[in-house]
């Protein structure tokens, strides 16, 4: 399910029990983090139990449902099912480890890698599943756990999922204050300032203890720092999807984690708008796909990728990691307004058909939510066409962990000043501005605009001569 998701939420089960299933058959559809996604049956047979309700959050690995089969037993089948009588009497409701039964049943489960090991026995000490009505999943009691998080603070929490639950990244983020309120507590101890420095200080520590105790510690800065804002007679209230919710928390996260700086060019598309033109009819003849501008402003980023490959990288906090596959996100808005990023993987090793051919795919999957979860990880660089909404410019937000993204404008046509031998002379050109918006805390200034620059200069030397 990729590699960052911990959890997912059922939306909606397609089979009832008795229902007779066929083999990669849709039975339901959950969602995660980051995209709704459809579970095939692993097997053909009937449903004889449904374990798992509708909006509950499911954690990797958690039995869902039964499928009776009448697969022959293999002689390996008593072997695995000693071993699953063995580990029966450890598994709780909130068991990570799915059962492994070979006559019958068969288990559906969503087969997602976890972060960190969990053990069954250390899921269930401590802190109960349910309290009070209120689920904690196997990862966050596990990490409560280790981190030595009492049930009585876990209850005073905001959870950004469903029901108000609490998910792996609110807990994250609880913990990272309060790693950050004692070291701010030791420094104001152990550095000597003068009286006037001192109440600054003491004002600006203040203020900060009472945001964060206002706020309660939400994982949702976006919506829960806001809930003093009341409605009026005559406003319209309108419930915020869980989608927008977890995009609210993830641009939040990102302009707490990076040192966002953006900076601006202008470039000549010309030489690419013409050559498009003349070609896009034979191209969707040939192809059978639509060629967009889009592939042909990737294939620029990608050979400046090349050039740079600092910036196609990653910050852990002490060490870059620059990543060998340019993996390119394609920032696209659904149907819905909201905003997904679905990723070209090794767009580095694909000609110009390959990249029209994939960013068709995904984008066109992605506006009617039927990307899948592997599609929209793993991503290096970002690139978001604002243009498309008529927009010249932007200050585009970083995905992380990436460390820069490129908005694209709108292109329009402008009267240019050219040299020519003959002298000046005023043209009109297809003129687009670049936005790009890089992590400031690894990418200095100059860095960051002859990357740029190199990426204007691969647009406006665009051979319009090129063979389809």
């Amino acid at each position: 399910m990729g590699e960052s998701i911990i959890e997912a939420t059922i939306i909606t089960w397609l089979k009832n029990v008795g229902d007779t299933v066929q083999e990669d058959e849709t039975i339901l559809e959950i969602a995660t983090d980051k995209v709704d996604s459809e579970i095939p049956s692993p097997v053909s047979g009937v449903i004889t139990q449904i374990i798992c309700k509708v909006d509950e959050v499911v954690a990797i690995g958690q039995v869902v449902a039964i499928i009776s089969t009448s697969q022959p037993e293999s002689t390996s089948a008593p072997i695995k099912k000693e071993k699953a009588k063995e580990a029966e009497p450890e598994q709780s409701e909130a068991s990570i480890t799915v059962k492994e039964e070979i006559e019958q049943p068969t288990t559906v489960s969503t087969p997602m890698k976890t972060a960190m090991p969990l053990s069954r026995k250390s899921l269930t000490e401590k802190i109960p599943s349910n309290v009070g009505g209120r689920f904690y999943s196997p990862l966050v009691r596990n990490i409560a756990r280790a981190e030595g998080i009492s049930l009585e603070e876990l209850n005073q929490l905001k959870g950004s999922g469903a029901d108000g639950r609490i998910t792996k990244l609110d807990l994250l983020n609880y913990l990272d204050l309060k790693k950050l309120e004692s070291t701010s507590s030791i420094k104001r101890a152990e550095t000597t300032i003068s009286t006037s420095e001192a109440i600054n200080v003491t004002s600006q520590v203040r203020t900060t203890s009472e945001r964060q105790s206002t706020s309660n510690v939400s994982a949702e800065p976006t919506m829960s720092d806001t809930a003093n804002i009341k409605s009026n007679i005559g406003d319209e209230v309108i419930q915020v999807s869980r989608m927008r919710k977890v995009i609210a928390s993830h641009m939040m996260k990102s302009l707490e984690t990076s040192a966002h700086v953006t900076s601006f060019i202008e470039a000549d598309t010309t030489r690419i708008v013409n050559w498009r033109n003349q070609v896009k009819e034979e191209y969707k003849e040939r192809f059978g796909e639509k060629l967009s501008l889009s592939p042909l402003f990737a294939e620029a980023v990608i050979k400046a990728l090349r050039d740079f490959p600092e910036i196609n990288a990653s910050f852990d906090g002490e060490n870059m990691i620059i990543k060998q596959a340019i993996n390119l996100g394609i920032a696209t808005a659904m149907d819905n307004g909201n905003l997904i990023v679905p990723v070209i993987q090794d767009a580095g090793e694909l000609n110009l058909h390959g990249l029209a051919k994939k960013l068709n795919d995904l984008t066109g999957r992605a506006r009617i939510n039927k990307l899948k979860p592997q599609e929209i990880t793993s991503g290096t660089f970002t690139i978001s066409n604002i243009g498309t909404f008529g927009n010249i410019m932007g200050t585009p937000i970083i995905s992380q962990p990436q460390l820069a993204v490129l908005a694209l404008g709108a292109i329009k046509k402008k009267p240019v000043i050219q040299e020519t031998q003959e002298g000046d002379i005023i043209a009109i050109r297809h003129m687009m501005f670049l936005s790009l918006s890089f992590d400031h805390r690894v990418i200095d200034g100059y860095k960051g605009g002859v990357f740029l620059n190199r990426i204007a200069h691969y647009i406006e030397t665009f051979d319009n001569n090129r063979p389809i």
